[in-house]
């Protein structure tokens, strides 16, 4: 143990003289934190400009657009000029915009199902799918509404009409996110994604570090020639750094910002402590592979990049190409959000997610495979530094 405590005072010690550390976790943790709650405050993203170019001018155009401008998701931009409003929206200005044309009303009037067009921006993924969610869903509501009118005077009675316009209602459910929070499910995932990234990077920095700077025979001298010794001194302090980043962070996302949380946050706490272990154990694996710290951190950039890809919180890995279903395996963050599904939601305990679990535990097996490796770099020192 004296040796394991010397190396744990000698990073203590680097971490005191390079904020780097401190600045690159815990500021970069909280930043993102601040940012993400921030953007998903309100839960939904509201008040989405949407140019409207009206070229008919009557009752029922005015009418189509207060009701697109009086929807929550929208917000109403007129536009006289159709060359101006494709400028906007091609810079960025509006998410989508709407051309009513001119003899609108007459063709409703007259039963010749009248065209109206609309052009969606989706190169901004989030804007652009709402705004055309919401517009189809006022150009639905406006036919409804005709179509209600044409048969009241008819003589149709309400509820004939009502079982003609809409035959079918749908009765619709939510499981585990009721208010459609885009924060709920993905600030659950993406923060703690973001967490597993700086747990790899930092990781891979301080192990590549010592090559870089030509410190590590003086690190096993510190741990008494131990490899084994000089590595879990050295990673002690930065797995309690980590542990408590995700803990709060739990505690930020189920008790400050009250996610559903259907079972218990102490799975929940057990949950990103495994996340935290596997990224370390990772991040090993790869500087041992690898241990030319610039090119470790590259790849350990794009693990963690691909990491939130192939977690499945925002495309299911089930639809996912089959090499792509088995390679989302290696990464932790999707064992991470299975666990997360299976406690949050359905709150299955064990028995869900205890799988999961293992699966995260067994990337501690990873590290063995490039201990000699490591060892051997690190009494060598001859990668290269630059």
């Amino acid at each position: 143990m004296k040796e394991i405590v010397e190396v744990i005072r000698r990073e203590l010690s680097i971490i005191r003289r390079r904020p780097v550390y401190l600045l690159a976790s815990v500021g970069v943790l909280m930043v993102n934190i601040v940012f993400y709650v921030s953007l998903f405050g309100d839960g939904l993203p509201h008040d989405l400009p949407i140019g409207l170019i009206d070229q008919d001018r009557s009752s029922t155009s005015r009418a189509f657009a207060q009701q697109l401008d009086a929807s929550q998701l929208g917000e109403v931009i007129y536009y006289d000029d159709l060359h101006l409003a494709r400028k906007d929206m091609e810079t960025g200005r509006i998410t989508a915009y709407v051309v009513i044309p001119e003899g609108f009303n007459a063709d409703i009037q007259g039963q010749r199902q009248p065209h109206i067009g609309y052009y969606v921006n989706s190169l901004y993924f989030v804007g652009g799918a709402l705004a055309w969610k919401d517009i189809v869903t006022i150009v639905n509501l406006t036919g409804g509404a005709v179509q209600r009118e044409v048969l009241r005077m008819k003589g149709v009675n309400e509820r004939e009409i009502m079982g003609l316009i809409q035959p079918i209602v749908l009765d619709q459910h939510q499981i585990g996110n009721p208010t459609t929070n885009y924060g709920i499910y993905i600030n659950g995932v993406l923060l703690p994604g973001i967490l597993e990234m700086i747990v790899i990077l930092i990781t891979i920095y301080t192990l590549g570090a010592e090559l870089k700077y030509g410190t590590s025979r003086h690190l096993l001298e510190a741990a008494g020639g131990s490899f084994e010794k000089a590595l879990l001194g050295k990673m002690v302090p930065y797995a309690v750094i980590f542990s408590v980043l995700g803990v709060a962070l739990e505690l930020v996302l189920f008790y400050w910002l009250e996610y559903p949380l259907a079972g218990s946050i102490w799975w929940m706490f057990l949950n990103i402590l495994l996340l935290v272990s596997a990224s370390e154990a990772l991040a090993i694996f790869i500087v041992g592979l690898f241990p030319v710290l610039r090119l470790s951190v590259s790849v350990g950039a794009i693990v963690s990049v691909l990491g939130f890809s192939l977690a499945g919180f925002t495309l299911p890995v089930e639809v996912m190409p089959p090499f792509l279903q088995g390679f989302s395996a290696i990464f932790p963050l999707r064992h991470y959000y299975l666990f997360h599904v299976q406690e949050t939601i359905w709150r299955s305990g064990f028995a869900g997610w205890w799988q999961e679990a293992v699966h995260l535990l067994l990337f501690l097996f990873l590290p063995p495979f490039v201990m000699k490796r490591l060892h051997s770099a690190y009494i060598k020192q001859d990668y290269e530094k630059d």
